[in-house]
């Protein structure tokens, strides 16, 4: 499973160097978000689109693979992104701030490709530091 495991790891790429064509070489036809952004299908189609989306608001995204773990017919990976807000998402106005956040995926594969995703993303470390929320316990003060 080791090639797998390297083609699992590469859709990083998707990200990094905005390869969004690589989404039809690892994700299956029937692949299935199951943490799919609300307005977005959870199909591979749907993943698509967000991906586009999230590097059209986060044109400098980086990722990292920090942890993998292969388990049968599961891989997990422990990631850090960093990136600059320059365009609008998900309903909110660019903020032109920098942000690094920790995200950990499970993808299960079938037949050499990607055919389910659970993922958790650390968005309101993320939403603080990109300024769209304030910080827990934090007063907003207008300025």
């Amino acid at each position: 499973m080791g090639d797998l495991k390297t083609k699992v790891q590469r859709t990083i790429e998707i990200f990094n160097d905005g390869n969004v064509g690589l989404i039809d070489e690892i994700y299956a036809p029937d692949f299935v978000n199951r943490t799919a952004q609300p307005g977005m299908a959870p199909t591979r189609e749907g993943f698509k689109q967000w991906a586009t989306a999230f590097r059209t608001a986060f044109p400098d995204i980086h990722y990292t693979i920090e942890d993998s773990i292969e388990a049968g017919d599961k891989f997990v990976s422990r990631l850090t992104a960093t990136g600059t807000m320059r365009g609008d998402f998900a309903g909110m106005p660019a903020t032109g701030k920098h942000a690094t956040w920790t995200e950990i995926h499970i993808v299960r594969t079938a037949n050499g490709q990607v055919v389910e995703h659970w993922g958790l993303v650390q968005e309101l470390g993320m939403m603080v530091q990109l300024g769209v929320v304030p910080a827990p316990g934090r007063v907003a003060v207008a300025v």
